[in-house]
């Protein structure tokens, strides 16, 4: 994704996040400018370049108030490969569960999808035309002694006619969903059995070669039947996966990965050792996951299917509460990696007045899409809950929803104030 490096001043970064997120102006600024410093270092020459890491990000503030929204739509907006991860799940080395290099592997996984998918967008009509032309090819096996079409047999039976015109006819069925009901016979990819291996590096490295081996070999092959309809996507996704390179779309990836990647890295205060506590118990492994996060964030090497990674310019954007631990309660060492520290505020009852209509995929709009929110969908649920019951017998019919309206649905809940239906 090639973005313009004019369009995405610190200001109009800002602008954009306002679009989506209420308030936090000051880390609106920070995520702005390290942004945009991280786009400026792409202009330097290779021999600057090298000289130039990323600030790392520290949000801090309760939840909910937007800090892995920000780290989100910054990615988005920049077109970086982007990952959200949470500390909590990292096991120090010999503990069972999760490595830290795995986020680096999920975020190359991230970015090898990004590229794979532009570049398929790139020759999706190449891919369609020799979809059509396959199609084509089983429909029409040669046979040329009958006017109509014999049964739903792969064989289609038609009149004596030169090879191109009988060709052409059917074209333009095909094109016009006339054939899409008939039945062809497709050669697929067998679904072999599934091997679910632990998390880790040696389990997830082993994962990768086992379905290195497997495509070295080749996968088994069945015969299906299917109707038109539903072979044309299938036989569309195999021309795609022929017109890309693998090679191309990993070295892609891995650039972009390496120059522009975006790791979220939540709740990073549960790691942290508790103020006033020894490292005993369970603040050991604590601690070990910090040090095991130091190298990945400083810079380093790490294996993944597609070749190593070096992270040393890959954007951390860390965040966390911080209510019982504070930053300082993180290794020296982990605190020095995160110089730009932003507090965001918490929400106010304007705050979530203006969530519900100015965002671009404000609330009220998603309520409207059947989209799932967060905290104040179950607010809106009840307040329109009778509207939707009645709406069949209600068609043409105009309902304003005014504070008159707010005021009568909510009087039986707001003079019990049971408020506890409303927190998540």
């Amino acid at each position: 994704m090639k973005v313009d490096f004019d369009s995405l001043t610190p200001r109009k970064i800002v602008q954009a996040l306002d679009m989506y997120i209420i308030g936090q102006k000051t880390a609106k600024k920070a995520v702005a400018i390290a942004l945009r410093n991280r786009m400026r270092r792409q202009r330097l020459s290779e021999e600057d370049r090298a000289e130039v890491a990323p600030k790392n990000i520290l949000l801090m503030g309760p939840t909910g108030v937007g800090k892995t929204e920000i780290a989100r739509r910054l990615a988005k907006l920049c077109g970086a490969p982007f990952i959200k991860v949470e500390a909590t799940k990292f096991t120090e080395v010999g503990y069972v569960g999760r490595d830290v290099e795995s986020m680096i592997r999920d975020l190359m996984a991230a970015g090898v999808a990004m590229v794979k998918e532009e570049m398929q967008a790139e020759v999706e009509l190449e891919a369609k035309r020799r979809t059509e032309e396959r199609l084509l090819d089983i429909l029409l096996p040669g046979l040329n002694t009958s006017v109509e079409p014999v049964g739903s047999t792969q064989a289609t039976i038609i009149a004596p006619s030169s090879p191109s015109e009988t060709r052409e006819k059917f074209r333009k069925l095909l094109r016009e969903g006339k054939l899409d009901s008939r039945q062809i016979e497709l050669t697929v990819a067998a679904s072999g059995p599934s091997l679910e291996l632990f998390a880790g590096t040696q389990m997830e490295d082993m994962g990768a070669a086992l379905g290195g081996i497997t495509s070295m070999f080749g996968g088994k092959k069945k015969k299906k039947t299917l109707t038109v309809a539903e072979a044309a996507p299938i036989i569309e996704a195999e021309e795609l996966e022929k017109l890309v390179d693998p090679e191309k779309i990993a070295q892609e990836a891995k650039k972009r990965v390496q120059e522009s990647g975006i790791v979220f890295l939540d709740e990073l205060d549960k790691v942290a050792n508790r103020e006033g506590r020894g490292s005993s118990g369970p603040d050991v492994s604590r601690e070990g996951v910090q040090r095991d996060l130091l190298p990945i964030v400083e810079g380093s090497m790490v294996n993944t299917k597609w070749g190593p990674v070096d992270t040393t310019y890959i954007l951390f954007i860390a965040a966390g509460a911080f209510t019982v631990s504070k930053p300082q309660d993180l290794i020296p060492e982990l605190q020095g990696r995160f110089p730009i520290r932003v507090e965001l505020e918490a929400l106010t009852d304007k705050d979530f007045e203006r969530i519900l209509v100015e965002p671009k995929n404000a609330l009220t709009l998603q309520y409207t899409q059947n989209i799932g929110a967060r905290r104040l969908h179950t607010v809106l649920e009840r307040l329109l809950e009778e509207l939707s019951f009645e709406a069949d017998a209600m068609a043409g019919a105009k309902v304003t929803i005014d504070q008159a309206y707010v005021d009568a649905r909510f009087k039986d809940y707001a003079e019990r104030q049971d408020l506890s239906r409303y927190i998540l």
